[in-house]
């Protein structure tokens, strides 16, 4: 008997493995956040500047030794337990695997080892998809999340949209 569908060969994906960002890393980040075609991207230096001063706060998945999505934050010196997330993104071919939702996770719970009980994040009106992102992130971790205007679009020097601010928590401090 032939099978009216052949069987489907079982692929191995590469598996991810995440970690702080190094100094090194800071080219990557650049290249990916160019290249997404949706964020604002900063200059080359910051990104590795970035990697430098604010790794322990940030997070990147690598598959087969190339970075290959991240997520930027830092500790807010208004508020030390408040862990504010700069940019999250994910190269185009590693998209709908659930990475940057795994990269948000592991780091609120990294960040929760180190006394953090709130994460904050601006998103712009149109972005339903990182809207979707913290949302969900907030349903995983059984916490709140709130929306209020930040910034408006007088509040920039060029046509950017307006930044909400999302804040989510409390979460409890992991012992």
């Amino acid at each position: 008997m032939t099978p009216v569908l052949p069987r489907a060969t079982p692929t191995t994906s590469p598996s991810i493995d995440f970690r702080e960002p190094t100094k090194a890393d800071g080219i990557r980040l650049w290249e990916i956040a160019r290249d997404s075609s949706v964020l604002d991207v900063n200059s080359s230096y910051a990104y590795v500047l970035w990697c430098r001063d604010f790794a322990r706060t940030s997070i990147v998945a690598v598959a087969d030794d190339r970075v290959t999505s991240f997520v930027t934050g830092y500790i807010r010196p208004e508020s030390p337990t408040t862990l504010f997330v700069w940019q999250v993104a994910v190269d185009a071919d590693q998209r709908g695997k659930g990475l940057a939702g795994s990269m948000l996770g592991q780091l609120v719970s990294t960040a929760r080892s180190r006394g953090v009980t709130h994460l904050e994040t601006t998103i712009s009106p149109d972005n339903g998809a990182s809207i979707a992102l913290f949302t969900a992130l907030a349903r995983r971790t059984g916490t709140g999340i709130e929306r209020r205007d930040l910034f408006d679009t007088n509040d920039f020097p060029d046509a950017h949209e307006p930044e909400h601010l999302y804040t989510i928590g409390p979460f409890s401090v992991a012992p």
